[in-house]
Formats: C-alpha cells, sequence, structure tokens
C-alpha cells in the first residue's frame, strides 16, 4: 500500500503568479508541505532526474483514438509502467469501467507496486494533461496547465479531452497536494527545466493563438516564469501545425544536466522539416547561455534510420530524445535500427552514469506520435525543510 497517499478532498486553486513558500505551506495538507518559514525561497519546477516518489500514467481510453492499435498501446503502456516499477512506484489512471482491465494488465510490477485509481482520463498522454510540479524546501505543489487539447478544436488533430482537462486537478486533490492554476494555456512536454532557472520551449507550441491568443512571447514567458519560478526562458522556434503539439521540446532538446543539452538529431529518411527545425535548435542552444551564465555544452543524438526501423507512418515519433528518467535509471526507446538504437544507448548512459538505460519497444505508442516521456509524469520527492 502507498502509505504516502491521502484522500483528503480538498482542491485549492491559485492565481497564475508564483506562490512563495510563505504564502503557500500553511494552507497545504500537510502530507504535502511543512510550514515554512517567512522570506522562504519561491517554489521551481525541477529537473526531472531529481527524486520522486513516484510516476504517473493514463491508461489508454478510446478506441475513437486509437482505432484497432488500442489493445497494443495498453501493452506498451503496461511495458514502460512496469520497467518504471523496478524503480519506483506507478500510478495508474484509468477509467473506472477499465480499472479492473488496467490492474490485471499491470499486475506484475517488479519491485515497486503499480497502483490503478480511477480517475476519468482520454488518452494516454499524462505528461501534456496532468500536473507539473514545482518544489521548495518542505513543500510541493501542482502546477495546472490548462489543457485544451493542444489547441486542437476544429483541426484534424482534435480528439475528446474534457476528462483529461480535468484530470490535474483530480489528481491533486487525490494526493493532497496544492493545486496551482497557471496563468497561460500549454503541456508538460513544452516545459523542460534544468531544474536551476533555465527553461527550455518552443515558440510554436507556447506562443500559438491555439493556447494563448492574444499573449505577446514576453507576456507567455512572464506567465510561465511566475507559475514555475523561472528565471530565463530559452526560446527556440519550433515547427507550428505539423503534429499535434505544434513541436514539443522533450522530442528536440533535453537537460541531462544543468548547463548540459542533449538534441535529437533526425535519422536517415527524415522528413527535411525536422531537419531544419533541428539545424535551427542547435544554432540557438549554441550561442545560449542558461539562467546562470554558463553556455550550453550540446550533445547530439542522432535518430534512427526511417528505412531500417519497425514503425511506419507520417506521424511515428523515432525519437531517442523522448526518454524518462525515473530514480537510479533512464527509460528509453528502441526503434529496430540496431546501430542507432546501439548509439543511443550508448551516448544516454555516457548523459546519465549513475543510471541504468533500460531500452524497450514501444511502436504502437511511437505510432501515435508520441513516447514515453509523452506518456509519464514525475511526482518529485519534497526537498527537506530549510
Amino acid at each position: 500500500m502507498d502509505t504516502s497517499r491521502t484522500t483528503r478532498r480538498r482542491l485549492l486553486r491559485w492565481g497564475a503568479a508564483a506562490l512563495p513558500l510563505a504564502a503557500l505551506g500553511p494552507a497545504l495538507p500537510s502530507t504535502a508541505c511543512a510550514a515554512p518559514a517567512p522570506g522562504a525561497a519561491t517554489l521551481r519546477m525541477p529537473e526531472e532526474s531529481e527524486r520522486h516518489l513516484r510516476t504517473y500514467m493514463a491508461w489508454p481510453a478510446l478506441t475513437a483514438v486509437w482505432g484497432d492499435r488500442l489493445d497494443a498501446v495498453r501493452g506498451d503502456i503496461a511495458d514502460v509502467a512496469y520497467e518504471i516499477s523496478r524503480f519506483e512506484p506507478v500510478v495508474m489512471l484509468a477509467r473506472p469501467g477499465q480499472a479492473a482491465d488496467a490492474r490485471y494488465r499491470c499486475g506484475r510490477g517488479a519491485r515497486h507496486a503499480i497502483d490503478v485509481i480511477e480517475i476519468a482520463n482520454d488518452d494516454l498522454w499524462i505528461r501534456d494533461f496532468g500536473p507539473t510540479f514545482v518544489v521548495g524546501p518542505g513543500a510541493v505543489a501542482g502546477v495546472d496547465t490548462n489543457f485544451n487539447g493542444w489547441g486542437k478544436t476544429g483541426t484534424a488533430y482534435a480528439q475528446p479531452f474534457a476528462n483529461d482537462a480535468a484530470a490535474a486537478g483530480i489528481l491533486l486533490d487525490e494526493y493532497g497536494v496544492g493545486r496551482i492554476r497557471a496563468g497561460f494555456v500549454g503541456e508538460g512536454g513544452s516545459l523542460e527545466t534544468d531544474g536551476e532557472g533555465t527553461l527550455l520551449a518552443t515558440v510554436s507550441s507556447l506562443v500559438n493563438p491555439n493556447r494563448n491568443p492574444g499573449m505577446s512571447r514576453e507576456q507567455v514567458e512572464q506567465a510561465v516564469k511566475s507559475a514555475l519560478g523561472i528565471d530565463k526562458v530559452i526560446w527556440v522556434p519550433g515547427l507550428a501545425g505539423q503534429d499535434i503539439t505544434d513541436c514539443h521540446i522533450d522530442c528536440l532538446a533535453r537537460f541531462s544536466s544543468p548547463g548540459r543539452v542533449i538534441l535529437d538529431r533526425p535519422g536517415a529518411g527524415a522528413d527535411r522539416k525536422w531537419v531544419a527545425v533541428h539545424e535551427e535548435t542547435k544554432r540557438v542552444l549554441e550561442s545560449a547561455t542558461d539562467a546562470r551564465g554558463r553556455r550550453l555544452a550540446v550533445t547530439e543524438l542522432p535518430g534512427p534510420d526511417r528505412d531500417r526501423i519497425r514503425g511506419r507512418g507520417a506521424d511515428f515519433l523515432s525519437s531517442y530524445t523522448n526518454y524518462y528518467t525515473a530514480n537510479g535509471a533512464v527509460i528509453a526507446p528502441q526503434f529496430g535500427d540496431g546501430r542507432a538504437d546501439g548509439l543511443a544507448y550508448a551516448i544516454l548512459q555516457a548523459a546519465y552514469p549513475d543510471r541504468q538505460v533500460v531500452q524497450l519497444a514501444i511502436d504502437n505508442i511511437a505510432a501515435g506520435g508520441g513516447g514515453i516521456h509523452c506518456a509519464t509524469q514525475s511526482h518529485p520527492a519534497v526537498p527537506p525543510a530549510a
């Protein structure tokens, strides 16, 4: 049993501004926060490799979204959950009518539990619709980034998202974690931080009228900084309208540690437009400095040859960069191009020398345009009180 879970039914709704711990602490449930001293630091979005309490995932729900691939996608999700459960607890959201099936198929937790909880969802991309967590000495809170289905209502990419949009608040309530409502619309996959005040983001996914109509880049940046405790945003252009996310950063560039970035490099056979995105992103990163004034060390992570992978289709995401860092592990995809799979393993192991790199096939998830990182969200451990 997960003894850290609370059934206290209190949902806290905050304004857009980031809250100093002195303001947030007394209102948070005792399971989430110890009372901080006045003048304590602002909550900040941690780097993903900081220690987790658990990983959240979501059980694929709709034939209308996945068609005849739904059962196979569920198999991939169960496999990802199993691998993560070797290193930390996993909580799987599932519709009440689908929870029994999820429990059956996820009932083989390796070392830690895979706990299925009944919260209605529409799809598996909990990175985007789930809460994005922020922490400070003795405290943790969840930022609800106002998920709106990637702004795709009325387009060919549109799919149901009402349950997903409500899930962040319900999940935070379930675990007694305070909720901060962001002053912008976005998704967890559009937000990549070093944990020291620097954020990577694409203009295409945030400064976009399908999420934040009427807001300038400066206004979006200020809202992001306020909600997540960020000091500096490094913007890369990205590419709007060519995938459902409008080019999320978590398929493109990731911090492996402060000052160090892993950059996805499209493999042979990739569409030229994504090669151009890579080239422009590389130029931006190599000339950028982080919030502490450091130049970024950029390591390229080459993608596989599109003619040598198992998966096919224009939406297939063959990005090794969409990996997930669990406690003591890096959970990464492999696509069937043996040379590229092996090189990705070596690069990730060098970038995370104290973690075990685990690669697994996720072809059914990837066929939907996402990956392991898209399908997971970490709940960070509460840092010690000051």
